[in-house]
């Protein structure tokens, strides 16, 4: 098997668990490594010692959205868009999760692993307000970041230019990387790119 078949196994299996996380509590993890509970997060009194320039560049592509329908249950959206390293490696990837006629989204995060899970993620609009969150699990090459996302986030995404991500490593140094917002409003009220339907069989 190639490499290039071997990552999009990877992230086909990291896909179908963060999926699972909509509906299984917060304790089940699909991954090696658990989440840290609230007590176990990042205390207010330790800030993380300097920044760090990212290493490599990340390039990222277009907002796309996928649509999945299963029969008898609403149709899931997923708003998406992801950046690589320049060796093709996913560096990350940005999901906006939300099920049709319902009111809660969620947004996830696919990030390097590495980082010190205990701090979270930031995230702020166009350096506005900044917006907390948690790691979920990690597998082996990846970890996940996810929440519901809170409205007023999902307005300023929507209106803004740039939403940035910023992580602490386990040097407790920051690093950070902002993604391109000026298509994402268009994309996610628009048509899907390709909407998946699962058949069953009498």
């Amino acid at each position: 098997m190639s490499r290039s078949h071997i990552r999009g196994y990877r992230l086909v299996v990291a896909s179908l668990c963060a999926a699972s996380l909509l509906a299984l509590p917060s304790r089940f993890a699909c991954g090696q490594q658990a989440a840290p509970s609230a007590s176990d997060r990042l205390p207010s009194d330790i800030a993380p010692r300097g920044q760090r320039t990212p290493i490599r560049q990340i390039k990222y592509g277009d907002w796309q959205k996928f649509c999945f329908k299963a029969p008898g249950s609403d149709e899931v959206c997923r708003t998406t868009i992801s950046g690589n390293f320049d060796t093709g490696q996913l560096a990350v990837r940005a999901d906006l999760i939300e099920r049709q006629d319902k009111g809660n989204a969620r947004l996830q995060l696919f990030l390097p692993v590495g980082m010190y899970l205990r701090s979270g993620v930031k995230l702020s609009i166009d350096q506005g307000e900044t917006h907390q969150l948690p790691y979920v699990w990690c597998l082996t090459n990846i970890c996940i970041a996810a929440d519901v996302a809170d409205p007023v986030l999902i307005q300023q995404m929507v209106g803004g230019q740039q939403l940035k991500l910023e992580v602490v490593d386990s040097n407790l140094l920051s690093v950070s990387t902002s993604l391109p917002l000026n298509r994402f409003g268009s994309v996610r009220s628009g048509a899907a790119s390709a909407t998946f339907r699962q058949d069953v069989d009498e």
